[in-house]
């Protein structure tokens, strides 16, 4: 079966996980359970806007709240691998220091 993408996108300079965001998640969660889903890739994301290495981190942060939130809706911690790619994966191609809200997120791939 094709791999499955779910993207949470997050506002400007935040970590914490939109009404939106938690929906997108739980159908990730769903899904995982229908198909029997066993690897999930949750990967962190972040616009252009601050230095590469807070973005890195804030990224990570990312990752981690939706790894928080699928493990909340019963996805094991075992089952994912969590990365962080900071700014280095732009969905919409920016300048430095651009903010742009589709790049500040997280894609939760279920293979």
């Amino acid at each position: 079966a094709p791999a499955r993408t779910y993207l949470v996108f997050f506002d400007f300079d935040r970590a914490d996980l939109t009404d939106r965001a938690r929906q997108i998640i739980a159908d990730a969660a769903q899904a995982v359970t229908s198909t029997g889903t066993t690897r999930i890739e949750v990967a962190g994301h972040a616009d252009r806007s601050g230095t590469p290495q807070y973005n890195q981190r804030l990224s990570m942060r990312r990752a981690e709240a939706v790894a928080a939130e699928l493990s909340r809706r019963g996805i094991a911690r075992n089952q994912m691998s969590i990365q962080a790619f900071g700014e280095s994966r732009p969905l919409v191609p920016t300048a430095d220091g651009v903010r742009e809200p589709q790049n500040r997120r997280v894609e939760i791939v279920l293979r």
